[in-house]
């Protein structure tokens, strides 16, 4: 029996030893943790969405305690949770304008010209790298697939009937949808701004109406009617500034292809 006991009192007790020398070592070297890192992590939501340009909510909360990130970078936690940081902080919040996802196309289905069927799996990501950027006749329109509702963590986009759709009570503005996008036809932009152009394609004339009933035109007939200088023509396609629409509404009134929106 004896013999069998000493190995183990042996075995506890080095164990006993290493036990607290590791902790000793633990404790001395230690990294102090910023006390107002707890307290910021708290104030935030935990979508860890990467909305704010961080890793996560601890990122950005470290970032945030260095003093290296803004207090109202978190567009889900909004203005709360930048008023809960700037208390933390002992300094002033500055609350931003909700931003809303937005998908600048009109090609639905019966309306958006098909070039081809597509058989592959249904992500945006796979169906952009086939010949023709996918199997609609405009290179530049929704694919429809759906890769930004699986990157959606607050259910804010659906597909229907072909394009991408956001629900805007629910979209918090993380834009991660605006990033995995490889079309590049979701943008965010102020909530406010009720008037859209929902088109992105830079073909003209003729050969929009080839490709899809409900495309920008290139006309350039809605800068003209705009008095306030808020519309400008990116390439082929209408573009408005949100800082100078005065949303009257003459640009969607004039129109020939009605690609631009009141909301």
């Amino acid at each position: 029996m004896l013999e069998i006991l000493t190995p183990l009192l042996i075995l506890a007790g080095l164990g006993l030893v290493f036990g607290v020398a590791i902790g000793l070592v633990a404790k001395k070297f230690a990294i102090q943790q910023d006390p107002k890192f707890e307290k910021i992590r708290e104030a935030l939501p935990g979508a860890n969405c990467g909305g704010c340009g961080y890793a996560g909510c601890d990122a950005y909360a470290k970032a945030v305690a260095a003093g290296s990130a803004p207090v109202n970078a978190c567009a889900v936690g909004g203005a709360a949770a930048s008023q809960k940081i700037a208390q933390i902080l002992g300094v002033e919040a500055q609350v931003l304008e909700k931003k809303v996802a937005y998908v600048q196309c009109s090609g639905e289905c019966g309306v958006a010209r098909e070039k081809m069927r597509y058989d592959g799996v249904a992500s945006c990501l796979e169906a952009v790298v086939i010949p023709g950027s996918g199997p609609k006749a405009c290179t530049y329109g929704c694919l429809g697939f759906g890769t930004c509702t699986q990157v959606c963590k607050f259910d804010a986009i659906h597909v229907e009937n072909g394009i991408a759709h956001v629900t805007e009570e629910r979209c918090v503005g993380c834009g991660a949808c605006v990033s995995v996008c490889p079309k590049h036809i979701i943008q965010l932009m102020p909530q406010r701004q009720r008037i859209r152009v929902q088109c992105s394609g830079q073909d003209r004339g003729k050969e929009v109406r080839e490709l899809c009933a409900a495309g920008c035109l290139g006309c350039g007939l809605c800068v003209r009617q705009c008095e306030a200088g808020a519309i400008t023509m990116v390439g082929n396609v209408a573009r408005i500034d949100p800082a100078k629409c005065t949303q009257c509404g003459k640009c969607a009134e004039k129109c020939p292809a009605k690609v631009i929106k009141i909301l």
